[in-house]
């Protein structure tokens, strides 16, 4: 399925049905008695979270959805049928705000959670409601209070533990596929990654994580260069980021080029992104050569941590993974 991140969709909820005037036909009775019943309300719009939901893709083939209109009462104080309630269910991690002025509305981020957008019109109280003992013939009812509608702008923010983010052809989609079973393209030219990829990791101690493969992000991602813009919102829901470098694009001279530039685009798109816990990773170190580069750029940076890894051949991925896993552990 193709993946689908934004859709700006309408919703109405069901307008109220309206209320009965009618009278009974009795004898020494004024007008038979009022006996019009109420109309039934309308049904509410509801968003719900399914887990089994990965995509926004359907709603952007159909963007208008309704709620059912409540059926109007009828005679013999019979309440018209209440509107079924329209059920609209979202993916985890989806962002819900007003198309029109982009304020939040609700982050829908709980399996199985519902949260009513759109309450539906309540039904008009049919002329038996109105009956009294100065009045005992009324000839009027309500009409039914009409529906909400809105335009909604959906937003799929993916919900990982952790996020790899670098420049492409870093090798984050074979490192993703050697801790879990996602099978993304793989492929030596940029860009070969056009949307996230999600894996489960399971460390071997710990409880299963999420990884998320984030596209490649570029000098001026944060502006819309490249595929950046898109896909840096994502980055905002992970714990922690894996900062990985292809050591073989290291240039000794200059060793924190690359490292500064990612660096320099998270916080540009959002203070919050420059603070997030990094694990800086140098992959590629089975290429021969390497070894100047990887000391270059550890001198660089005496104060941080930095893993050496080969995500094709495995070496060092498990001490990553078990680093990953006691990370999360006391976060």
């Amino acid at each position: 399925m193709k993946f689908v991140d934004e859709a700006i969709i309408t919703v109405s909820s069901g307008h109220g049905g309206a209320g009965c005037s009618s009278f009974r036909r009795e004898r020494y009775i004024e007008f038979g008695g009022p006996d019009g019943g109420d109309g039934g309300d309308g049904g509410d719009v509801v968003l719900r979270v399914d887990p089994g939901q990965r995509t926004l893709y359907d709603y952007r083939r159909q963007k208008l959805f309704h709620a059912k209109n409540g059926a109007p009462g009828l005679g013999k104080q019979k309440h018209g049928k209440n509107g079924n309630h329209l059920f609209l269910d979202l993916p985890p991690g989806t962002l819900v705000s007003n198309a029109d002025t982009l304020e939040p509305i609700v982050d829908l981020t709980l399996e199985h959670a519902e949260h009513i957008i759109a309450r539906g019109g309540q039904g008009g109280r049919g002329n038996k409601r109105f009956a009294t003992s100065t009045n005992r013939a009324p000839r009027f009812s309500q009409p039914g209070i009409a529906g909400v509608e809105m335009r909604l702008k959906l937003e799929l923010k993916l919900l990982a533990d952790v996020g790899i983010v670098g420049l492409p052809n870093a090798g984050k989609s074979t490192l993703i596929s050697a801790v879990s079973s996602a099978r993304p393209k793989i492929a030596d030219y940029p860009f070969t990654t056009l949307t996230p990829t999600l894996g489960m990791v399971e460390p071997p101690f710990g409880e299963p994580f999420a990884m998320a493969d984030i596209p490649g992000l570029i000098e001026g991602a944060h502006e819309g260069t490249g595929l950046g813009i898109k896909f840096l919102k994502h980055i905002e829901r992970t714990g922690i980021l894996i900062h990985l470098i292809d050591v073989g694009g290291i240039d000794p001279e200059h060793p924190l080029e690359s490292f500064n530039l990612i660096n320099k685009e998270l916080s540009m798109y959002s203070e919050k992104l420059a603070k997030k816990s990094q694990i800086v990773v140098l992959n590629k170190i089975d290429l021969t050569g390497v070894q100047n580069r990887v000391d270059s750029f550890k001198a660089a940076v005496p104060n941080l941590t930095v893993l050496t890894i080969s995500a094709v051949t495995g070496q060092g991925v498990k001490s990553l993974v078990k680093l990953l896993a006691g990370k999360l552990q006391k976060e």
